[in-house]
């Protein structure tokens, strides 16, 4: 895969699901082929540099040759990644069925010469039994089918993970009340069912920078009220049961583990431009005592007595933007959609969020724009181009550069 820009693995992951959804039909879709364990965990590996990125996509199959081919065909449609051109080209098939029936032939042989006892009476039940047992029925939550233990409905308490194996593994450990989110974009029926009265809500994530992402998403969109994460560099699928209940056992009130994962990225690299959220609780004193703050930010303020879940808009003391682009938020908000806006501060463009990018970039001006996605540096940069003044977003991103200008406000600053 080659990639003109910089970007990062969730983005791959959602392209590749994206635009190979409903383009073979549902026998090839590529959810319904990982639901139904027909093609294995996808792995991806991407490198950037020079304002560039490429990689390789490794997808293990148990299809036809046909079908194989159908697939692998499709994946080179792939031409964008987030707001990037892309190309993607397959470099080999591999089919490792014969070298493993070898090792397979070889070491049978080797087990049957050192056996010298007979096969004690029973063998066949107990094999029948345990195959049963290793056998894990797993549900589906929501419009979206999304993978679910089967005590899910019933239980006062939710775990949240990241996939569907995932969810089988804590099946497996004893734990039936999980749902997985099935990717980086939390569904809507996740979001309610977190807020229904009286569920006590715990995520357990991976260990890596993707549980990260995911963590910051939940604590913007949900009510979670603890997290629970793998250890570091490992996933929740590979966990053992022991793992799985010490993990579980350790877990943590949920603004203190964003915290740390906000903490984390401001000890990896230095900040020209800092948000709301990355400025740590020490420096509170600090950011009351200067004159200014970076536009758009606010301090964060030091922890109260109050309920457990995601900071709402009413601790906050919401900025003052034109009632003509505040307006706009309810219509767009939960719809992935962008607006634009002229000097008159009527809608010049309304497009979905994966095509903000290109709309903007093929206006001359575009002194506003409210979209539901996260404000990025890349945005920044081309809006910079077209004299935007303004623009509001339901997250902010790490931005290195930002224009003097140009003001950057979340859906959160607002009180929406």
């Amino acid at each position: 895969m080659e990639i003109d820009g910089v970007v990062d693995k969730p983005d791959v992951v959602g392209a590749v699901f994206g635009q190979t959804e409903g383009l073979l039909g549902e026998d090839l879709d590529l959810r319904e082929l990982q639901r139904t364990g027909r093609i294995g965990r996808i792995q991806i590996a991407i490198r950037s540099q020079g304002g560039s990125t490429t990689g390789e996509i490794v997808i293990p199959v148990s299809l036809n040759k046909t079908a194989t081919a159908i697939l692998a065909a499709a994946l080179e449609t792939v031409d964008r990644v987030g707001p990037c051109t892309a190309k993607v080209i397959l470099e080999k098939l591999e089919d490792i069925r014969g070298a493993k029936r070898r090792k397979v032939v070889s070491r049978a042989i080797s087990i049957l010469k050192g056996w010298e006892e007979d096969i004690s009476p029973g063998t066949e039940e107990i094999t029948t039994a345990v195959t049963k047992g290793h056998k894990v029925s797993v549900s589906k939550y929501g419009p979206d089918g999304l993978p679910a233990g089967p005590e899910l409905n019933g239980s006062s308490e939710i775990i949240i993970v990241e996939g569907r194996a995932d969810v089988i593994n804590l099946m497996k450990c004893g734990i039936m009340n999980t749902v997985a989110v099935e990717g980086t974009h939390v569904p809507k029926s996740i979001v309610e069912l977190t807020k229904k009265k009286g569920k006590r809500v715990t995520a357990f994530l991976d260990g890596d920078r993707g549980g990260d992402l995911i963590l910051r998403e939940l604590m913007q969109v949900a009510t979670v009220h603890y997290i629970a994460r793998a250890p570091e560099g490992k996933e929740v699928e590979e966990l053992t049961k022991r793992e799985v209940m010490k993990a579980l056992q350790t877990q943590i009130p949920a603004e203190q583990a964003l915290s740390l994962v906000q903490d984390k990225k401001t000890a990896t690299r230095p900040k020209k431009y800092a948000t709301r959220k990355s400025i740590p609780k020490s420096a509170e004193e600090k950011a009351r005592s200067e004159p200014k703050e970076v536009e758009g930010t606010s301090p964060k303020r030091e922890r109260t007595a109050t309920p457990i879940g995601r900071p709402t808009a009413a601790r906050r003391a919401p900025i003052s933007v034109d009632e003509a682009y505040v307006s706009k938020i309810k219509s767009i908000k939960e719809a992935f959609k962008a607006v634009l806006f002229n000097a008159d501060k009527e809608v010049m463009v309304e497009c979905g969020v994966a095509e903000l990018a290109k709309k903007l970039e093929e206006q001359e001006t575009v002194p506003a724009v409210v979209f539901d996605g996260v404000i990025t540096q890349r945005l920044v940069d081309i809006a910079a181009k077209k004299q935007t003044t303004l623009i509001i977003g339901a997250a902010i991103a790490d931005i290195e550069n930002k224009p003097s200008g140009l003001k950057l406000v979340t859906f959160d600053d607002l009180g929406q």
